[in-house]
């Protein structure tokens, strides 16, 4: 197909989740809600919706990476339906002054939406909150400092690993397609001066990943690329592939990044850059050969990599010998502070992500799982896992069903099996709405950590 221009990836983008994310409309009678609004202490506003038949309970929505501007659910079908259940609705724009990574406002500005909806709304009996993409690190970092505020949690396809390990394996991946393809860009992968140029280098890097694609050697340097960035092998439109079709992998893994996956990511690390100022991401040190054998795909590149006639070892030895990109610590701490989760949880959380998910790969849930393990949390986390591609592309039945799984455990103390891919499937077919493709599903372990 062809590739969109990168001046409206970003939107593109934005669209294309939305319409994932909206599923048939359900039939019931659209209810009656009421409207509010207002602005908070640092200029981010809040919306929210209230049924006139509500049930007392208040869904705090943290929405994901783009402009920032106040919404209340994830989707338009989400919406209706939660409404339609009796469900009230808050959120925030966060901070609308600064980058759209808005780490460094959002948590005070939905527990602050949260306080003004209790002064101009009224007092819910149960606050949970739920969180999508970018937002889905919101939610997490809420559920481990809202107690007493938030009574549980709901995460959707959450970047719940945090930014830092977000941006280093990323550029694991550009370092990777910059050194084979496009090497003269290899020096201005981070310290991105604006978002243009940010847009222009992922216009190049798209492009020579064009080009390679046409050869075997550049098809197995592509995979060794996609296997840091913990690229999905099944992309839209295709039946994944079988797991010993390394070159039907790499296929689906080049069709992400040839219909732009790159012109988001790229312009994304400025915006990250700009929140922290300065550059919060590095590889000097990195042994790329040892960052490939923790990788899932491993076989796959090992696999097309004999197959072009390529020395394996030759090119990560370039890799590990090249690698010199140092971070700005005051950077890093800045993200760290902000912008991660998983230190310990106030309260119970379920995060539901899809199994191909090419934005925030689903291996993100294993090192945010490590991180609540280490700190002693286990028992309130759960994690369930749909069997599709894309990001957060969830249907109205999947998100209403984890939603239940979430009050189930408010209700009774215990999860009771109330997140197994069973019981949510069970759950989300009982709503007679969109359907629902739940499966149990363990993700490997998320390639690039420091």
């Amino acid at each position: 197909m062809p590739r969109p221009r990168l001046s409206t990836l970003a939107a593109a983008c934005a669209t294309a989740l939305a319409t994932a994310l909206l599923g048939p409309a359900t039939s019931a009678q659209a209810t009656t809600a009421d409207h509010y609004s207002g602005t908070l202490a640092d200029g981010a506003t809040w919306i929210a919706d209230k049924p006139v038949h509500w049930n007392g309970s208040l869904l705090l929505f943290s929405h994901g990476f783009g402009p920032t501007t106040a919404a209340d659910a994830p989707s338009t079908a989400v919406r209706q339906a939660l409404l339609n259940a009796g469900y009230a609705l808050v959120g925030s724009s966060y901070d609308p002054n600064g980058s759209m990574w808005a780490l460094d406002s959002a948590e005070r500005d939905q527990f602050a939406a949260l306080t003004a909806f209790r002064r101009q709304v009224g007092t819910p009996t149960r606050v949970i909150s739920v969180g999508q993409s970018m937002g889905g690190l919101i939610n997490a970092e809420i559920a481990r400092d809202g107690a007493g505020r938030v009574d549980g949690s709901l995460g959707l396809c959450g970047l719940v690993a945090g930014g830092v390990d977000l941006d280093n394996y990323q550029l694991d991946a550009e370092y990777t397609l910059a050194t084979f393809f496009d090497p003269a860009d290899a020096d201005k992968l981070v310290n991105l001066d604006s978002q243009a140029d940010a847009g222009a280098l992922a216009e190049r890097l798209t492009k020579a990943v064009e080009t390679a694609q046409q050869t075997p050697a550049g098809r197995a340097r592509i995979a060794l690329a996609a296997a840091y960035l913990n690229l999905a092998d099944w992309a839209p439109g295709q039946q994944p592939p079988p797991r010993d079709d390394f070159a039907g992998q790499e296929e689906q893994q080049y069709a992400w990044l040839a219909q732009g996956l790159l012109g988001f990511i790229v312009p994304a690390r400025w915006s990250v850059e700009r929140s922290a100022d300065g550059n919060t991401s590095w590889n000097k040190g990195v042994e790329y050969a040892g960052l490939l054998r923790k990788s899932a795909h491993a076989k796959q590149v090992e696999a097309l990599y004999r197959d072009a006639g390529l020395d394996l070892r030759n090119d990560l030895n370039r890799l590990t010998r090249g690698a010199d990109v140092t971070a700005d610590p005051a950077a890093v701490a800045h993200l760290k502070r902000t912008s991660t989760a998983g230190q310990g949880l106030a309260v119970p959380l379920l995060d539901i992500h899809t199994t191909a998910d090419q934005l925030v790969p689903v291996e993100q849930e294993s090192a945010f799982a490590g991180r609540v393990r280490r700190a002693g949390d286990s028992a309130l986390l759960r994690q369930a896992y749909v069997a599709r591609q894309s990001h957060c592309n969830f249907t109205t039945a999947e998100v209403v069903a984890g939603l239940h799984a979430v009050e189930h455990r408010l209700d009774s103390g215990h999860w009771d099996g109330s997140a197994t891919a069973a019981e949510l499937q069970h759950s989300a077919d009982g709503l007679g709405l969109d359907g629902a493709a739940f499966t149990d599903y363990r993700p490997s372990r998320l390639t690039g950590t420091r």
